[in-house]
């Protein structure tokens, strides 16, 4: 895999006077973030490919030690097992087609499994039979104030896990049961809560848990947000499932994605036209920054000038995305030098989680230059010229 390297932003702008978006990602900032997991979480790392599914994001996961990998589709299954024949891929989406589940199975030997419904039990059953195969029940939980509260649309209601758990044990499968806060969770007891109602399931089932998966849902710190500790994340986990009386090889799993990646990755964009307060930049919202609209995230920024230094007072900026669609406005302003203008490059940091991921192809724009960034911190932390 080819990859160009500049040890910081500005270099990178001043070699490359880049006129479309750029993505500058950071495998070291990868390194650390993915070290954190494995080192302090009480069980298996898997990392969430939806988040960043490109390339060298996984490569650099994986030369950190992540081995496992929490997939939700066929062609995300496909890209683990290609590119790492001895990574486990494991079909977290509860909701799956029979084509898709059988050639996960036969094609990919993937033997993890996550449902909610009875109906899907019985798909997996009759399209793998069973043989060796590990069947993960997802519970709802209660709403703890993520961005997004992923209960809403998935997870079984405990009568109905219980059930599935008893259903699971009889298909002669190794059960298991898994649970989502929410994406951007902050708050920690959101955990424990959840274990808590874990034990209440398993009771009532009377099953043993192979697995239990307590997902994803570790957030990010953007600009304005209060995040707890990582370590009172890791102390909830650990004191819930003290509460528990697990089996001794109960294989404990959790699927972080953004608290991983958010970090990783910043985006180079130019200015192309200032009206007054209003600026128009080469990406937007139909591009690589959709969550600023649907999850109300506010990203980092800073001005980079190549010929000259940039007015030392500031103001805000509305800021306009690449397309003609009117929709295509930030939702948030940019506070910029006063005097930016046409020509300029900002750099917006914290792209890494579901940026280049939710881009899109409309009007014909699609941000698609990696580089990587070798050295200095991100835009966030230090001004690199």
């Amino acid at each position: 895999m080819s990859v160009t390297k500049f040890d910081d932003v500005k270099s990178m702008v001043a070699a490359m006077t880049p006129s479309y978006p750029i993505y500058c990602l950071r495998p070291h900032v990868l390194a650390e973030t993915a070290g954190r997991f494995l080192e302090q979480f009480p069980g298996r790392v898997l990392y969430a490919v939806k988040c960043n599914p490109h390339p060298r994001v996984l490569q650099a996961l994986y030369d950190a030690g992540i081995r496992h990998f929490d997939t939700a589709s066929l062609p995300e299954i496909a890209q683990v097992r290609e590119l790492f024949r001895d990574a486990g891929a494991y079909f977290m989406h509860p909701v799956k087609g029979r084509a898709v589940i059988n050639t996960a199975y036969e094609v990919y030997g993937v033997r993890h499994f996550v449902i909610d419904h009875p109906s899907e039990l019985a798909k997996v059953m009759d399209e793998t039979g069973g043989e060796g195969v590990a069947i993960i029940v997802r519970l709802a939980t209660p709403s703890a104030g993520a961005i997004y509260d992923l209960s809403t649309k998935f997870g079984a209601r405990p009568s109905m896990a219980a059930d599935l758990l008893k259903e699971v044990h009889k298909e002669g499968c190794q059960a298991g049961l898994a649970f989502h806060v929410g994406s951007q969770c902050l708050t920690p007891h959101a955990y424990r809560t959840a274990l808590e109602l874990v034990g209440e399931i398993a009771e009532a089932a009377k099953t043993d848990l192979h697995f239990l998966d307590v997902g994803g849902g570790f957030p990010a710190s953007y600009v304005g947000v209060d995040m707890p500790p990582f370590e009172d994340y890791i102390e909830a986990i650990d004191g819930g499932l003290a509460a528990l009386d697990l089996r001794r090889d109960c294989v404990v799993m959790c699927e972080p994605g953004r608290a991983i990646v958010a970090d990783s990755c910043s985006l180079v964009v130019q200015v192309q036209l200032r009206k007054d307060d209003q600026i128009y930049i080469n990406d937007g919202i139909y591009g690589s920054l959709s969550e600023m609209v649907t999850a109300r995230i506010q990203m980092p920024v800073r001005l980079i000038r190549l010929d000259g230094d940039p007015s030392a007072t500031t103001r805000d900026f509305t800021v306009g995305g690449p397309t003609c669609d009117s929709v295509d406005v930030l939702p948030f302003p940019f506070r910029l030098p006063d005097d930016v203008r046409e020509g300029d490059w900002l750099e917006i940091d914290q792209i890494g989680a579901y940026g280049s991921a939710l881009r899109t192809q409309f009007n014909g724009f699609f941000p698609d230059t990696f580089i990587e960034i070798t050295e200095g911190a991100p835009a966030r932390l230090a001004a690199e010229g």
